[in-house]
């Protein structure tokens, strides 16, 4: 690989010329002398080197998307078809506004915050903060962050949060199906109940509460999503889910998984039984019959994350530092009354 020295030793100019040239600091440089050098480096294909770059500078250009993922957490995190949409719009947008996006996966914050640190990135975009994560990364992480549906004990207080009305999601979509006449509803999850997860059960349990039904501890479903474990699961549900008209599901892919199986056991959706799901994915409207859901807009979530971010970058004080943004209700196919024939 060229480097900056054998340019300038190529066009007898000094390595701070070329480097000022490469970095944009254009005006300390005459414009043939910035035409000469730029010339050189198409001709030899020279590549900055970002990372070095970065640590010498104040500033790396470069914004973290940091996913914490839960030490138990199946297969790969980036193909939850709502986490790959959201990564994308973050990406993109991160681009769009000259930067450069770095994606980090880990189960632990403290890794997180030390590979944040070692790119010296200028802020983080953060996802799956929970429990004692906000008081560890206020006391860690001093430049700006924001995160995407934070539900830590302590909240992040100096940081901004993107987060949706989950409650009454689970809430909307609980009382859409006892509208269409069901009363036995099932609650599918993986059981773990994460706060994204409990403040949609909680809409469900507000919802049959008002409606004068009782809630029963089987009506929670646990599925298992681990590879390993699915089909053996799913399979247990099946036969959990003979006692129901309606199942709401934590997801659409666990929505859209369900369906697959209730197919495959002769269980019709939703002549049988109802199946709605949560996120409005790609995967749930290319299932058939589609899927009844709750809409929430991931793109919108991802691009507001980074505005917000460049606006603190820019020292702008944010409006709002818990941003909740609406859900909608979307009935498809994969609903109807319980009985009816279609």
């Amino acid at each position: 690989m060229v480097t900056i020295k054998e340019i300038a030793k190529e066009l007898h100019l000094s390595t701070t010329t070329v480097s000022n040239v490469i970095h944009g600091k254009s005006w300390e440089v005459s414009p043939a002398t910035v035409r000469r050098v730029k010339e050189a480096l198409d001709r030899k294909g020279y590549v900055p080197n970002l990372g070095a770059r970065s640590l010498a500078q104040k500033e790396s250009k470069i914004i973290g998307l940091a996913l914490k993922a839960q030490p138990d957490k199946a297969g790969n995190l980036i193909q939850d078809p709502f986490i790959s949409v959201l990564t994308g719009a973050i990406e993109r947008e991160i681009r769009n506004e000259g930067y450069y996006m770095m994606l980090y996966v880990s189960d632990k914050t403290e890794e997180i915050v030390r590979q944040a640190r070692s790119w010296n990135v200028d802020g983080l975009i953060l996802m799956g903060m929970v429990d004692d994560d906000g008081e560890w990364m206020d006391e860690h992480f001093k430049r700006p962050a924001v995160c995407v549906d934070n539900y830590s004990k302590e909240g992040l207080r100096r940081f901004v949060n993107i987060g949706l009305a989950d409650e009454e999601g689970g809430y909307q979509m609980t009382r859409y199906l006892i509208g269409l006449g069901h009363r036995r509803i099932a609650f599918l999850s993986d059981g773990r109940y994460l706060p994204v997860d409990l403040a949609r059960f909680d809409g469900y349990r507000r919802a049959i509460a008002e409606a004068g039904i009782d809630f029963h501890e089987e009506d929670s479903v646990v599925y298992s999503p681990f590879e390993e474990e699915r089909e053996q699961s799913l399979a247990k549900i099946c036969g959990q889910l003979r006692h129901y008209t309606a199942v709401f599901c934590v997801s659409d892919l666990y929505a859209v998984q369900l369906m697959g199986a209730l197919y495959d056991r002769g269980i019709r959706v939703p002549e049988d039984i109802s199946v709605a799901g949560f996120d409005d994915t790609l995967l749930g409207r290319s299932h058939r019959p589609a899927l009844t859901t709750v809409r929430q807009d991931v793109e919108e979530k991802g691009v507001l994350a980074v505005k917000v971010i460049i606006g603190l970058l820019k020292g702008e004080e944010p409006k709002e530092r818990d941003i909740r943004l609406p859900i909608h209700l979307v009935p498809r196919g994969s609903t109807a009354s319980p009985g009816k024939k279609l």
